[in-house]
């Protein structure tokens, strides 16, 4: 539900029919600390706190301008620490340089040395008080990097956000999900042919042939041959969009609880 993206919050409020698809949250950027000076980071964050910090509010704060280390175990976990907890606030450290994977690990075991943690379910740490948003070198590859490394440090994915700015505009598009739609049927003379590539170049974009369906059975998805459906397995295809009409519109609320399910269903 965070998201600065406001073009993209008012496309989900108008075309999936949201009242509000996201809101932001107080969320310091460099300059709002630099301008303080680094004799005055400490007071730079403690102005955030008096500013934004209330029961039940998050508040985010970039705190690699200077020394990371110094800023979450000398300011946020030392100076801070009481200022942070009688808040009430959730307060979500922002380290922004150096390895993603390792940073991001890092500040969450400096942070728990001096929030501490509890245990979820599944065993894993989730901190008190504190939260971290990863912002820099964020794609598909690098979140996936970054919550592995903290999973084998014992901590929870749910410690952590992300965020990614210029890479929303630059590094999105058909081949972020190796996603493309491919001819794969033609019909010639009332005769149904299959239609596929298959380049030795490169084996990777090797399409699916014949007429198609998706299928939903106890391990998950499977693109089979239409007509070829087993006992036990579903048509998880609908017609959404047809000859310039749109035959289902999900509204978001509807997209999101569908997630939910699943999620939880895991």
């Amino acid at each position: 539900m965070g998201s600065d993206t406001i073009a993209g919050v008012w496309c989900a409020n108008h075309y999936y029919h949201s009242d509000m698809a996201a809101f932001s949250i107080p969320a310091a950027e460099h300059s709002t600390i630099t301008a303080w000076g680094k004799k005055r980071e400490a007071d730079a964050y403690r102005n955030m706190l008096k500013q934004f910090a209330k029961p039940g509010a998050l508040v985010a704060c970039v705190s690699d301008s200077y020394d990371l280390e110094n800023a979450v175990q000398n300011l946020w976990g030392s100076a801070l620490r009481d200022a942070v907890i009688t808040s009430g606030a959730t307060v979500v450290i922002r380290p922004d340089s150096g390895d993603p994977p390792t940073i991001v690990r890092h500040t969450l075991e400096m942070l728990d040395a001096s929030f501490g943690h509890t245990l979820n379910r599944k065993g894993y740490r989730v901190l008190n008080h504190v939260r971290v948003i990863q912002g820099d070198g964020i794609n598909a590859t690098s979140i996936r990097a970054i919550l592995q490394h903290a999973m084998d440090g014992g901590y929870s994915a749910s410690n952590v956000a992300f965020g990614m700015g210029g890479a929303l505009l630059q590094q999105l598009n058909r081949d972020t999900q190796k996603f493309a739609m491919k001819l794969s049927a033609v019909v010639i003379n009332d005769k149904q042919l299959p239609a596929f590539k298959d380049p030795v170049t490169d084996p990777g974009k090797k399409s699916k042939a014949g007429r198609l369906d998706l299928i939903q059975t106890e391990n998950g998805y499977e693109t089979i041959a239409l007509g070829g459906m087993q006992p036990d397995a579903r048509s998880a295809m609908r017609t959404v969009f047809e000859n310039g009409a749109l035959l289902i519109d999900d509204s978001l609320d509807t997209i999101r609880a569908r997630v939910n399910a699943t999620l939880q269903a895991k």
